[in-house]
């Protein structure tokens, strides 16, 4: 029941929000804006300039990488009970894995940050 009032008193100060920022809220049209918008371009512009997509992979492979370091700590967790030679072998399979990943991107370039 706290569950549905909490809901519901949410999506009423959601609305009331929105309608009292509709009623009260500045509404004057100029010529500028009502011109097209590209967010970090000034509006006289064409365009964004395009932004070199080495920085792109890199950031994901470190993201790849750093979540996938991130199985590292339940591992660490289970290893204390149980078969450890099984989970040596798992976390072996999951660093050998790794490891082809790494390389495979390393051979692809993707880590040449002078591309």
């Amino acid at each position: 029941m706290e569950l549905f009032v909490s809901f519901a008193f949410l999506s009423f100060l959601t609305f009331a929000m929105l309608f009292l920022s509709w009623v009260f809220g500045p509404s004057k049209r100029t010529p500028i804006k009502d011109k097209p918008f590209e967010c970090g371009s000034p509006y006289l512009e064409e365009g964004i300039k395009p932004f070199p997509a080495k920085y792109y992979t890199l950031a994901l492979l470190f993201v790849l990488f750093g979540i996938e370091i991130a199985f590292f700590i339940p591992w660490a967790i289970i290893w204390k009970e149980g078969n450890k030679i099984f989970y040596l072998g798992v976390m072996f399979l999951f660093i050998l894995i790794l490891a082809i990943g790494f390389i495979w991107a390393w051979k692809k370039g993707a880590m040449n940050w002078e591309r």
